[in-house]
């Protein structure tokens, strides 16, 4: 049985315009592999109304669960709440268990919970939020959608919150073989190992190093005996 699938959104123009290197979709990866969730897509959209809803519907029919990152914060072009809802047919406004989580938050701080920051608590019918140890404001799943914020120290002690909640699958182990040749000149062999391994996904990285060329192979699957076959095959079509 295959493992569930997820998606990830990336919302913010600072991403497209590159002056933010996005760094939760390597975290995300790393920690769906873990508990057996596979990453199949990873999009990125501008802050637009219309791309965010249509790439969260997108998403969010073609995947087992989508992650959202960035666009839930204070200021006016934080508008990923608003477009989630916008998705689902969900009306939104200020939520009492998001606001007292602020006014708890902002009193010990000694600072005031204004008209911006209360933009925080705007939370959509029938979401459930996320937890958010590090700066209080919560995120909140609706449907299969994750919403998260994007400074990787937040969406990180999020994601935290909601893997215990998803059911995943066999966690993907990999193993990976250099081979100090081309690519042109390993992929007949690489092809023909990969169709006798059709339930492995086998991948060729090439570099280049000191003027000669090589190749990274790593095979990746749920079936660690698989893979330890595969990789014995790898080894003797292209020994040393």
């Amino acid at each position: 049985m295959p493992n569930p699938t997820a998606a990830m959104l990336v919302i913010g123009d600072e991403i497209l315009s590159g002056r933010t290197r996005d760094a939760n979709m390597h975290y995300l990866a790393g920690e769906l592999t873990k508990v057996g969730i596979t990453l199949g897509e990873v999009r990125i959209v501008s802050d637009d109304a219309d791309a965010i809803v249509g790439a969260v519907k997108s998403l969010s029919d073609r995947f087992d669960t989508v992650f959202t990152s960035g666009g839930i914060g204070p200021t006016h072009d934080d508008i990923t709440a608003d477009c989630i809802a916008r998705a689902f047919g969900a009306s939104i406004d200020v939520r009492d268990d998001a606001r007292a989580l602020l006014a708890a938050h902002y009193k010990r701080a000694g600072s005031e919970l204004n008209e911006a920051r209360l933009r925080m608590a705007r939370i959509p019918d029938g979401a459930k939020l996320i937890d958010n140890p590090v700066s209080v404001a919560p995120g909140f799943t609706l449907e299969n959608v994750h919403v998260m914020a994007g400074v990787p120290s937040v969406f990180q002690a999020m994601v935290a919150s909601v893997l215990p909640t998803l059911t995943g699958g066999a966690p993907l182990l990999s193993q990976s073989l250099r081979i100090n040749r081309g690519e042109g000149d390993i992929a007949g062999p690489l092809a023909a190992l990969a169709q006798r391994y059709t339930e492995l996904s086998i991948g060729s990285y090439p570099f280049q190093k000191d003027g000669a060329f090589g190749a990274n192979i790593v095979i990746r699957g749920t079936d660690g005996a698989q893979i330890d076959a595969a990789m014995t095959e790898l080894a003797a079509l292209f020994p040393e």
